[in-house]
Order: C-alpha cells, then sequence, then structure tokens
C-alpha cells in the first residue's frame, strides 16, 4: 500500500504544475502579463503550504484523531495569515486588488484546498 502522504503529494504537484500551465496560457491567449503579480511565488508557495499542512496532518493522525478537522482549519488560517503577509501588502500597493492579482493568489490556493479537503475527507471516512 502507498503512503498517503506521498501519493497526495504527487497529485497536488501535478495538479499545481497543469494549472500553472493552463493560467499562463489564458494570460498568453488574452494578451496579458505572464509572470506579473506574484504568481511564480503564489504557486510555489500555496504547493508548499498545501504538502506541510497535509503532512502535519498525516504526522498527527493516530494521536490527534478527533481533532484533525479543528488542526485542517487551523492549516488554512496559516495559509490566509500568509497571504495577508507576503501578498496582499505588495497587491494593495496601488490601492487596489486586481482581478489578475487575485487570480495569481487565489486558482492555487483554491485547486490546493479541493484536494486537501477531498483527500482529507477520504482518509477520514476510512478511520472513522
Amino acid at each position: 500500500m502507498q503512503n498517503p502522504f506521498i501519493s497526495f503529494s504527487i497529485k497536488v504537484i501535478l495538479l499545481l504544475v497543469v494549472a500553472f500551465g493552463f493560467h499562463l496560457g489564458v494570460l498568453k491567449f488574452l494578451n496579458l502579463p505572464l509572470f506579473e503579480n506574484k504568481i511564480i511565488a503564489s504557486y510555489i508557495i500555496n504547493l508548499t503550504l498545501v504538502i506541510v499542512v497535509f503532512g502535519v496532518l498525516y504526522l498527527l493522525k493516530d494521536k490527534y484523531t478527533s481533532q484533525l478537522g479543528f488542526l485542517f482549519l487551523i492549516g488554512s488560517f496559516l495559509k490566509f495569515a500568509v497571504f495577508f503577509i507576503v501578498f496582499y501588502p505588495f497587491y494593495k500597493e496601488d490601492g487596489e486588488i486586481t482581478k489578475l492579482e487575485f487570480a495569481a493568489f487565489f486558482a492555487p490556493y483554491v485547486l490546493g484546498l479541493i484536494l486537501e479537503t477531498v483527500s482529507l475527507s477520504k482518509w477520514l471516512n476510512k478511520v472513522s
């Protein structure tokens, strides 16, 4: 049986690499700047945070089975904190957050969150 953490990590890496390529393709098709709005940092940081949060949950799964949902929420809070520390000041420099800036952060965030939530829910259903 394959380790769920390794399987999850491979899935999230593949998903975000494909999403990044698609994201760049849409930007190129629309003749918009490809590598602005911290898009590369956004994908890398979101990928790292999703894998770290899932890894921590995996390590704590036996000791804190009944608290995994709360630990997941703490991980989500951590991701928002990183957004407000790393990305928000940069995006608000001109006084507004544009759709491109929002998409640069939100696309990898939501994809990672969906995969993390689905994987964790399958995992918790097996534990119960």
